[in-house]
């Protein structure tokens, strides 16, 4: 990336006006404690995606953190819950209260135990799937029709084992990479949907 296109990102991001027409929710767990936990892959992605705009995600607001970008023309509202990983939904609904937005307007990030590292998968809508954070964000907004974008987080290492223990576990260094290839995939995409563009998004990284 070339000092000019640094410098367009800064100014990009600095020159934001109006209310956002989006909310992209990454979903994780607040605490150092749950850094870079399989969990909090939602968390990872929306970092990743401030990153490139130049900003971070820290004014306290919906009870979570928030960034405000404007991606591709779209100006976007950047959320990390504060208020756990079950009770997603009570952030996400006042965000998109606050801005008076419909769940068209939503855009999730959440992690998936049935795909490997590095892959991802978007919906249009769906269930939650035994997830529950977007069990919370259905039952808050009365809706199963929201975008949503899956990281893959890779499969228990046998059925037994602990689904706890496994999401909330770190990566393995071997799956970092996978990770950070996922999560610019991720990023990628949410450029695209948020510009009407899913099919798009699915088409290529489905």
């Amino acid at each position: 990336m070339s000092i000019f296109d640094v410098f367009d990102k800064i100014v990009q991001s600095s020159t934001v006006t109006g209310q956002p027409e989006y909310v992209i929710a990454g979903l994780g767990n607040i605490g150092m404690q749950y850094d870079n936990t399989r969990h909090n892959a939602g968390f990872g992605v929306v970092d990743m995606l401030a990153e490139q705009y130049s900003t971070e995600i820290n004014r306290l607001r919906f009870k979570g953190k928030t960034a405000e970008v404007t991606i591709e023309g779209v100006k976007c509202l950047l959320l990390k819950p504060s208020t756990y990983m079950n009770n997603s939904g009570e952030s996400i609904v006042q965000a998109l209260d606050f801005y008076n937005l419909d769940v068209d307007n939503l855009i999730v990030v959440y992690d998936d135990i049935s795909l490997d590292c590095g892959k991802i998968r978007i919906r249009r809508k769906g269930s939650h799937g035994g997830h529950n954070g977007i069990r919370s964000i259905i039952d808050m907004t009365g809706s199963e029709e929201f975008l949503r974008i899956k990281v893959g987080v890779g499969k228990k290492p046998h059925p037994d084992y602990d689904l706890a223990k496994w999401v909330l576990g770190k990566f393995r260094p071997k799956d970092l990479e996978k990770m950070k290839v996922s999560g610019e995939n991720a990023c990628d995409s949410i450029k695209l949907m948020v510009q009407g563009k899913t099919d798009e998004a699915m088409n290529k990284y489905n």
